[in-house]
Formats: structure tokens, C-alpha cells, sequence
């Protein structure tokens, strides 16, 4: 009784969020404060001073931002608004302000934590610079704050002439001509913008008649044969080792990681190439990068060159090779070998692995020979539910979602409450608040929270089964596994029914118009767009085009998973021209990151939804067979 009386109280009090939001969202700070007033006793009252003090945020003293975060402790907005503070006030090249305030962010994101960490480098903590080396080598677009910090670390003594040089060669490789030219001074060359023009224009020709005498030279060489490669890998391929000749070892090792980097980042356009992978193996030598060594890791399982890639995971950073993949794939590497020790260690590897219940983890357990069987469920007590009803985090999401806030509010609140109660190793209110979900029908919200259980677990609810008639008979009816369709679901919307997709794919099974029309016809039926958010529907035509995609893609559950997320014409793109491979090696070297990650987790959701839909004991690998040769003339 007093969960319900506190939950209707938090219901009546906060029903004015809605209104303050909208005072906030016009600038009209004199309601905002009213609304302060009159809220500041109810579970959502910190929002319109939150509101207020974001409002000039960047004009606010630090103590302002202190005073919310004690008055608020461990929440998510204080989190949020110290955080914005920061970047606030290094934006302005204020350094100083938000030293005191650096304590309240827990939680940072990359940007945030680029900007914290340009605040703790200016306030004299030179060893930050080591936690960032991801920041300093990479090339891809980053934020200001990001490229801010990497500016600091080119003008410390910390980072050596080596470090320097491989941010030079990413720079140059990846045609970012402009920094390239700053990187160099750190280095005392002096690089012309002209110059990389000049190249641009016509590089291959360059690298025929390129001069090899000194360090700009080998720049110049460096960024040409990037073009080459960005433009015509093949040609790339063929000019690297001319290029390379005459030029010091690690020059020629710098060019070798150019092609192959290069390469191995361009499979959608060019596919996968053996040449790739020798070139990577020629640059050996020269320290990898994070993102260069799981290139070379990627490009060595799609080949099953195995001591290849023992080489690419020994690259990698301490934390990185950690990683529960990299573990897995070493072991598998390991295994390959045939000596009794590489052997032992590889089994040794799989069976700590097995103990978990990921991707990875399910594929160590083939290696064991061990079945997947669902362990002891945990049913939250009348106690934990009370803990609930008093736990002011959860409370907050609770009232935002009664009081139809927008979803960005409602979900960081859940998400934060879920991460505090992580970090104090509480599954029993985690499994409380999934459960309430869960019988709310707010599915999406219970699997997030039920994914986070360390040690006491509920497979219902971190994976519901909702439309269980619908989505069994309608399987079966299109000869598809409803775990697998289960599996695709969960992946695409989390059974939220009104998901909509950034491509306007919608629907539990999240179906593009276009192919909701081609299933329309297939079927014999008149389309009819509003029919897609008819969840009986969406499911009729979703399970239908899976198994089409399956029938198309060598009735492989894998390929077709890849064909649903990314085209069945990319899927087959990617299969093996000249000999079959694993499905775990075809999973893992799919170029997409999205694709990639998408096969990973419906194909593992398949597996425990095989044990709730009461298949019996599970194995990963029966669902993954070895993916066959692309047929000639697709």
C-alpha cells in the first residue's frame, strides 16, 4: 500500500514537469521559478532549477553547480549539469572554474571526458595524457573538445618522437592534410599545404618520380600512397613495394600499414583482399594503433591466417586484448596451433569464457563441449519491491513516464537508476524495477535494466516474449524459428510498438515501407501503410521476409541476420569467394560495425529465447553453421 501511495503522490505533484518544461524550452525564467517553488517537495522538483541554472550555464560560478549536486547527490541531472559545466568553461578557456566540480561527473562520455581531461592536464596532472592515446592516433571526425586535448598532448614533453610520428603517418594516410601540416612542426617539418595539393592532383605519378632524401620527403610519399589507395586499392597494391624501395625501415613499414589499413577499412567498396592482409603483416614492427591492430585482427580471421592474428591481438593495448572477443579469438587462434601448449592455454581460455552468457561466451561453450542451460531465475521479494517504491532514481523515471515526459528525460533517468544500483552490485532492485516494467509493458526499459545483473539473474524479463501467439504461429507459418524471430525482435525494437526508425523502418520488427509494400504483394495483399503499426501485422510480414532473405542466403539464420540489418545483397557480398569460413569468422569480419554487432546479439538472443520457448539445451554454434562460397553470378 505505501509503494502505491508514494507512486499517486509522485503522479499528482509532478504532473506539472510538462508545464515547467515548456517555461523552460521559451526562456521564461520568472515561471521557471515559480514552478521551482511549487515543485521543489515532489520527486521531479529539481528540474526547473536544473532548467534554470542551464539556462546561462556557462556564466553560472562553480559553487552554483556544487550546491545542485550536494543538494542532489548522485543524480542524473547534477551529473548532467556538472557535465555541461565543464565543457562549458573549457569552451570559454576557463580552466580553472570547473577543477571543483570535476569530482560530480562519474559518468562522462568521450567529449566529456576529452574535456575533463584538458581541464586536469591544465591544473598540472601531465599523466592524464597516458589514459588518451585512442584520442591522439585517431582519425576519425571527434569532437572539439577531443581535438582540443590532442592539441595539449603535441605540445608535451611526454609524448615521445615516436608518438609523434605514428599521429604524423594516421594523419597523412587518412589524407587530413591540415593537421598533418601542425604535426609536423611538433616535429620540426616543414610541410606545405601546396604540396599536398599538388600530390592530390595526380599521386600516382608522384610516387613514380618521388624524391626519397629526407623526412618531408617520406611524408609526401606516405600521403601519396594514401590517395592511391583511397581512389584504386588495387593500384595501391601493386605500387606499394616500388614506393617503399630505397626508403628506411620504418618508412617502408609506415607505407605497408598505409595500403593495409586502408584496405581494410574499404571492404564495403572493394571487398575482402588477401594483398590487404600481407601488407598489414609487412608493417609489422610499427606499433598498432587500437583501431589498426583490430583491422589486422579482422582482416587476419577473415583469411584464417591464425598466427596472423596471435601477432594483431599481441599488438593490441592491455585493456583491449582483454576484451572478452579478443580473448575468444586468441583462443581460437591458439587452438590452431599444434603444440600442446598453445593447446592447453587456448582451452584454458574457453573455459573461463564459458562462464558467461554473451556472444563470445556461448561460442567458448561449444569449444568445451558444454550446453547452455538457463540458470536459477531471481523473483523479486515483497522487499525488494519496497525498496523500489523508496528509491528516488527509479521513482524519478517511474513519474516522467505517468506524466508522458519526453523520452530523453525518462530513459536517462531509468538508465541512471539502473547504473547506480550496478555500482552498488544491487540486482535485487534492478530485477524490482525490471519487473515493474516488465508488468507495465515497458519492455524496453526491463531488458536494459535485466542486461545489467552481475550476479542474480531473470532471462523473463531481460527477454520478454510479448505477442507470444502472434509471433509463434506466424514463425512457423513462414518456416522460421520463432526464437530466431524472437532474437531479430528484441535486436530491432525492444517490442517498443511506435519505434521508429532514422530510415522510417517501424514496428516490433522494425520493417521499411518499401518492404512492407514487396511482402504486400508477395502475399497476394493490398498494402496499407497504416497496417505496418498493426503489431499483428508487422509480425505477419516480418517473419515472412526473413525467411524469404533465409531461402535467398543459403538458409543461413546468419546471413539472412546480416541481410535483414544491412541488404541481402550486402550479406552475400560478403560471403567467402574462395573457400567456406566459420560463421564466428564471417560474424566478426562483417565491415559494417552496426551489422556486425547486430548478428552478434540476435544470434545470441536466439540462443536464450531457445530455452525460454522450451526447445531444450542450447548450442550457439548449431544455429551458425559454416557460411558457403558466394555462388558465381550474384
Amino acid at each position: 500500500m505505501g509503494s502505491l501511495c508514494m507512486f499517486s503522490f509522485a503522479y499528482a505533484g509532478d504532473e506539472q514537469f510538462n508545464d515547467a518544461l515548456k517555461a523552460a524550452n521559451s526562456g521564461n525564467t520568472q515561471a521557471l521559478q515559480q514552478y521551482q517553488n511549487s515543485m521543489q517537495n515532489d520527486v521531479l522538483g529539481y528540474y526547473p532549477e536544473y532548467w534554470n541554472l542551464n539556462n546561462n550555464l556557462a556564466f553560472q560560478p562553480s559553487s552554483a553547480i556544487i550546491s545542485f549536486a550536494q543538494r542532489y547527490p548522485q543524480s542524473a541531472m547534477a551529473e548532467k549539469l556538472a557535465a555541461d559545466y565543464v565543457e562549458e568553461k573549457v569552451k570559454q578557456s576557463d580552466f580553472s572554474s570547473p577543477i571543483p566540480v570535476l569530482q560530480y561527473v562519474s559518468n562522462p562520455d568521450k567529449a566529456e571526458s576529452c574535456a575533463m581531461a584538458q581541464v586536469r592536464a591544465r591544473s598540472g596532472d601531465p599523466l592524464v595524457f597516458a589514459e588518451f592515446k585512442d584520442v591522439w592516433l585517431t582519425t576519425d571526425s571527434q569532437s572539439d573538445f577531443c581535438h582540443g586535448l590532442a592539441r595539449m598532448m603535441s605540445s608535451s614533453p611526454l609524448m615521445t618522437k615516436e608518438d609523434k610520428e605514428q599521429r604524423l603517418w594516421g594523419q597523412l594516410r587518412s589524407g587530413k592534410s591540415g593537421l598533418a601540416v601542425a604535426t609536423a612542426q611538433s616535429l620540426g617539418l616543414n610541410l606545405t599545404l601546396a604540396q599536398f595539393n599538388s600530390i592530390q592532383v595526380n599521386p600516382l605519378n608522384y610516387i613514380w618520380s618521388a624524391p626519397k632524401a629526407s623526412d618531408a620527403d617520406y611524408a609526401y610519399l606516405i600521403y601519396a600512397i594514401g590517395r592511391v589507395a583511397d581512389s584504386d586499392l588495387n593500384s595501391a597494391l601493386s605500387s606499394m613495394n616500388r614506393s617503399a624501395e630505397g626508403t628506411p625501415d620504418k618508412i617502408q613499414k609506415a607505407i605497408y600499414r598505409t595500403v593495409g589499413y586502408i584496405g581494410g577499412t574499404t571492404v564495403m567498396k572493394n571487398n575482402f583482399n588477401q594483398d590487404v592482409l600481407k601488407a598489414l603483416d609487412a608493417s609489422y614492427g610499427l606499433p598498432f594503433s587500437p583501431e589498426e591492430a583490430e583491422i589486422y585482427a579482422r582482416q587476419a580471421i577473415r583469411f584464417s591466417a591464425w598466427e596472423s592474428l596471435i601477432r594483431a591481438i599481441d599488438s593490441m593495448s592491455v585493456t583491449q586484448r582483454q576484451e572478452e572477443r579478443w580473448q575468444y579469438w586468441l583462443a581460437r587462434a591458439y587452438e590452431q596451433r599444434s603444440d600442446s601448449a598453445s593447446k592447453r592455454t587456448s582451452k584454458e581460455i574457453f573455459k573461463k569464457l564459458a562462464e558467461g552468457t554473451g556472444y563470445h561466451n556461448l561460442l567458448a561453450k561449444d569449444h568445451v563441449g558444454q550446453t547452455y542451460n538457463l540458470a536459477s531465475s531471481y523473483e523479486p521479494s515483497s522487499k525488494d519491491i519496497q525498496r523500489l517504491s523508496q528509491d528516488i532514481h527509479f521513482n524519478r523515471a517511474f513519474a516522467l513516464r505517468d506524466v508522458g515526459a519526453p523520452a530523453t528525460y525518462i530513459n536517462r533517468e531509468w538508465n541512471w537508476a539502473v547504473r547506480q544500483a550496478y555500482l552498488k552490485q544491487d540486482d535485487e532492485l534492478i530485477l524490482a524495477a525490471a519487473k515493474r516494467a516488465t508488468d507495465m509493458g515497458w519492455y524496453d526499459r526491463a531488458i536494459y535494466a535485466a542486461d545489467r545483473t552481475v550476479n542474480k539473474h531473470n532471462y523473463v524479463y531481460g527477454y520478454a516474449t510479448p505477442h507470444r501467439d502472434y509471433v509463434v504461429n506466424h514463425s512457423q507459418n513462414a518456416g522460421i524459428d520463432p526464437a530466431w524471430a524472437y532474437g531479430l525482435m528484441r535486436q530491432e525494437s525492444r517490442f517498443n510498438t511506435t519505434a521508429r526508425s532514422h530510415v522510417g523502418a517501424g514496428g516490433l520488427m522494425q520493417i521499411m515501407p518499401e518492404t512492407a509494400k514487396l511482402v504486400a504483394r508477395k502475399m497476394g495483399e493490398t498494402y496499407n501503410p497504416a497496417a505496418l503499426s498493426d503489431m499483428n501485422v508487422n509480425i505477419r510480414y516480418g517473419t515472412y521476409y526473413l525467411s524469404t532473405i533465409q531461402n535467398q542466403l543459403s538458409n543461413s539464420p546468419v546471413l539472412a541476420t546480416a541481410g535483414y540489418n544491412a541488404g541481402p545483397n550486402r550479406a552475400r557480398r560478403w560471403q567467402p569467394e574462395y573457400q567456406s569460413i566459420a560463421a564466428d569468422q564471417y560474424a566478426e569480419t562483417i565491415p559494417l560495425s552496426e551489422t556486425r554487432d547486430y548478428v552478434k546479439h540476435v544470434m545470441t538472443n536466439a540462443v536464450h529465447y531457445g530455452l525460454l520457448l522450451g526447445q531444450g539445451s542450447q548450442s550457439i554454434g548449431k544455429r551458425m553453421q559454416d557460411i558457403p562460397l558466394r555462388s558465381t553470378g550474384q
